[in-house]
């Protein structure tokens, strides 16, 4: 059984009616046909104004899905001959982040992102998705044979935010961090990255630093999450949906500020409804940046890249 959110109980409880009565018609000689026809019209509308109308709380329980799609799930749907790597050299592996190589339209890539899972069994052995700063190392491995071997890098991110514990800490977490937004800030190949989840805090930032940056239409890029920005603001993780609007989250929030370059739309109801449609919407984005990104020479792409990030926010020079 799906996941129900709270603001789709209408559309769920119009569905079951509906199911209902097309029950009812083909237990009986009752025909039913004008007021299912009738009610699906009213379902249609109903969908509509729901999905149409999401506010920024809607979307942060959109991209925490229990069924949303992973980074897995966009690698089987868009590349051919994924081969996983495993290990940062250093200490282990992490399973919490996703690594290897691959084919896209016959063009090698390396692939990298977050991965949560979708059962208990799966998130405890995938960390809930929140990286160690091995996964981080391994990830940032990988990008540095990318550059090897010119191969475009492409980024999934989904993840609540690194991992806080005292053995990540221990491990260096935070530098593990900052040298990836150092290093890719000057890989001399093209780098797309797509929101698909989740992006929280600097455990997305590590895998962030981009050329293009793109999101699900659904997904949220923030700080911090609204509970903790609540907490910090009010006293009070309950004061969320509030938090959730003033963080200014959501793909066409950064858009508007220029965070991202793209909105990636869902189909109706979100990415968990349409796997296939949803990977077909992310595919036709990509496909077309790294279209541009490829006609730019290594030099042009770190400073296109820098240019990028110095025009994100507001500034004044004294």
């Amino acid at each position: 059984m799906k996941q129900m959110l709270d603001f789709e109980k209408p559309i769920v409880n119009l569905k079951e009616k509906i199911s209902e009565l097309k029950r009812f018609t083909e237990d009986s000689e009752i025909d039913l046909k004008e007021e299912i026809e009738t009610l699906e019209k009213r379902l249609k509308v109903l969908e509509d104004d729901i999905y149409g109308n999401l506010k920024p709380w809607d979307r942060v329980q959109m991209a925490r899905h229990a069924d949303r799609p992973t980074t897995l799930d966009y690698i089987n749907a868009l590349f051919t001959n994924f081969i996983e790597f495993h290990g940062d050299r250093a200490f282990g592996d992490d399973e919490a982040i996703v690594s290897g190589i691959a084919y896209y339209k016959e063009t090698p890539v390396t692939v990298i992102g977050h991965q949560r899972g979708k059962d208990t069994k799966e998130n405890i052995r995938r960390n809930f998705g929140m990286p160690h700063p091995e996964g981080y190392r391994k990830a940032l491995r990988h990008m540095k044979q990318a550059e090897k071997f010119k191969r475009p890098i492409i980024c999934f991110i989904d993840t609540k935010g690194a991992y806080p514990g005292k053995a990540a800490e221990e491990r260096g977490q935070s530098e593990a961090i900052a040298r990836n937004l150092m290093e890719m800030a000057g890989l001399t190949v093209p780098i797309v990255c797509i929101v698909i989840g989740e992006g929280g805090s600097g455990g997305a930032l590590a895998l962030g630093v981009g050329d293009h940056i793109h999101m699900l239409e659904n997904s949220t890029y923030s700080v911090i999450s609204p509970e903790g920005a609540a907490s910090i603001l009010w006293k009070d993780a309950n004061q969320a949906k509030k938090a959730a609007e003033s963080l200014k989250i959501t793909s066409y929030d950064l858009k508007e500020l220029g965070v991202i370059d793209q909105v990636i739309p869902e189909p109706k109801g979100g990415a968990h409804q349409d796997v296939e449609q949803q990977a077909a919407y992310i595919d036709e984005v990509l496909h077309q940046s790294l279209q541009t990104l490829s006609k730019y020479s290594s030099h042009e792409l770190i400073e296109k890249r820098w240019e990028k990030y110095k025009q994100i926010g507001d500034y004044k020079q004294l």
